[in-house]
Formats: C-alpha cells, sequence, structure tokens
C-alpha cells in the first residue's frame, strides 16, 4: 500500500502534465496544417509554449510539404516518455516496439477526441451566438471546416439544416471503435 500511495499521485502528474503538453503541440500542428491565423491569440499562445523544443528540433528534421515532421516527432517522443514513465512507475516492462504502437494508439486517439470536441463546440456555439466572431469560434471553424465539408458531400441537401456535424461525430466514434482495436491487439502481441 505504500508503494502506491505516492505513485498514483506521481502518474497523475505525469499523465496529465505530459498530456497537457502533446495536446498544444498536436493543435499546433493541425492548426498550421490547416492554415489558421497566425495572428488569434489562441495560435499565437500555442506557438510560443510549444516553440523551444520545435526549434531545436527543426534544425535536424525538415518538413516535408505543409506536414511539420519534428512536431509529429515531438509529439510521438513526449508521448512515449510518458508511456514508459508510467509503466516504469506501475511495474510493468514493455519493449520499444509494443512502447511505440501503444503511444501511436493513444495520440490517434487524442487526434480523434480533438476533433470530436471540436466539432461538437462548433455546433454548440452557431446554436448559441451565430454570426459573431471570437478567437475560438475562428479556430474550431479552421480545423472542423475539412471535416465537415467531406460530411457535406456525403449527405443531401435537407433544405439548410445542416447535419454535417452529427455526420462527422458519427464517423469520428467509428473511425475510433475501427482503428483502435486491432492496435491495442498488436501492442499486446508485441509486448
Amino acid at each position: 500500500m505504500g508503494s502506491t500511495y505516492m505513485t498514483d499521485p506521481i502518474i497523475f502528474l505525469i499523465d496529465s502534465l505530459f498530456s497537457l503538453y502533446i495536446l498544444a503541440v498536436l493543435l499546433r500542428f493541425l492548426l498550421q496544417w490547416c492554415g489558421a491565423d497566425f495572428y488569434n491569440p489562441i495560435s499565437q499562445f500555442l506557438v510560443k509554449i510549444t516553440h523551444p523544443p520545435l526549434r531545436i528540433l527543426r534544425r535536424f528534421v525538415p518538413s516535408i510539404g505543409k506536414i511539420d515532421t519534428s512536431s509529429l516527432i515531438l509529439i510521438l517522443a513526449l508521448q512515449m516518455f510518458a508511456d514508459f514513465s508510467i509503466l516504469m512507475l506501475k511495474g510493468v516492462t514493455i519493449n520499444i516496439g509494443a512502447l511505440t504502437i501503444l503511444s501511436i494508439t493513444q495520440l490517434i486517439s487524442l487526434l480523434i477526441n480533438v476533433f470530436v470536441f471540436a466539432v461538437f463546440a462548433r455546433a454548440i456555439l452557431s446554436w448559441m451566438n451565430p454570426g459573431t466572431f471570437n478567437a475560438a469560434a475562428s479556430i474550431l471553424a479552421t480545423l472542423t471546416e475539412p471535416l465537415l465539408d467531406i460530411c457535406r458531400k456525403i449527405i443531401p441537401d435537407l433544405g439548410g439544416l445542416d447535419l454535417s456535424p452529427l455526420v462527422a461525430l458519427l464517423l469520428l466514434q467509428l473511425a475510433k471503435m475501427v482503428i483502435l482495436p486491432p492496435l491495442h491487439e498488436l501492442a499486446s502481441l508485441i509486448g
């Protein structure tokens, strides 16, 4: 009992701090990829808090077109370090292959969750305060518009009723159900 008394709070802190920073780097990557407004206060905040490690990584890792590979490498490295630290504190050993797949699985889950939250938040903001501008609404629109545009092409026009957020949420949940279980299975087979 004594070992878990301090282990659980340490695991909580590691998981929380790494998750928040990984989310910040992922959002920066997504907003850069979507071409979000760089002068938006939220974009500026994300750039400021993620710039130091990315500046170092960019010296060695070039971008590939619109894909900021240094951000992806940083995200994966942080997730792997957090997962390794947490597993070590729990007394679980894991090989590098299983750790990599576990970390990629968690990052895919985070990516899907970011889009679920963004679509949901955008839909609610559009009902509550349509037509007004704010920094969060602008970021949400930039982030979700490519996905919602695809969904609008899938469903027919229903006389002004936009069901694309509902379709997007269903597709995102379906993606989570189809993509994540095989990756968890693969990680357990390798580990």
